[in-house]
């Protein structure tokens, strides 16, 4: 079976009445527990764009708590996974600017953590690339973000 695209899905949507929309969103939440969490930002945390940045900071925290620091192994296993998880949230936001300050609080994570990251080649690529990233995203903010957010990154090279 393809998948229809986004222009004949939004044909599609906007003949449905407003009961099957509902009915159509809670079965798409069903099959995927992404489908739910976009769900749940477009409708409890779209509107407090600073709010859903705190709680994705306290996530990435305690995810940094729980890194197995025995070996460098599971250092790196365990900082994709939560690279892997903030990207993911960004992806809801959509936002450039939380892109950012995201990224900026994982590598900020990811310099303080002990073992330093500076022994391992690995970490200290993923760090860089990063890096790169939120330069990209600042690249598209106002002039005045781009200029706080530069500041930042100056403050952790």
């Amino acid at each position: 079976m393809k998948a229809a695209t986004v222009k004949e899905l939004k044909q599609e949507l906007n003949d449905c009445t407003h009961q099957e929309l509902i009915t159509l969103c809670l079965r798409l939440s069903k099959f995927k527990k992404e489908n739910k969490e976009l769900l749940t930002y477009l409708l409890y945390n779209a509107s407090s764009e600073d709010a859903y940045i705190e709680q994705v900071k306290q996530e990435i925290d305690k995810e940094f708590l729980q890194i197995n620091t025995s070996s460098y192994y599971y250092i790196k296993k365990s900082v994709r996974k939560i690279l892997r998880i903030t990207k993911k949230y960004i992806r809801y936001s959509g936002s450039k600017e939380t892109e950012a300050v995201l990224l900026i609080y994982f590598c900020k994570a990811l310099k303080k953590m002990r073992p330093s990251i500076q022994r391992n080649t690995t970490l200290q690529n993923l760090y860089i690339r990063q890096i790169g990233g939120i330069r990209k995203a600042i690249s598209t903010l106002h002039e005045d973000l781009q200029y706080d957010f530069e500041m930042e990154l100056q403050e952790m090279q």
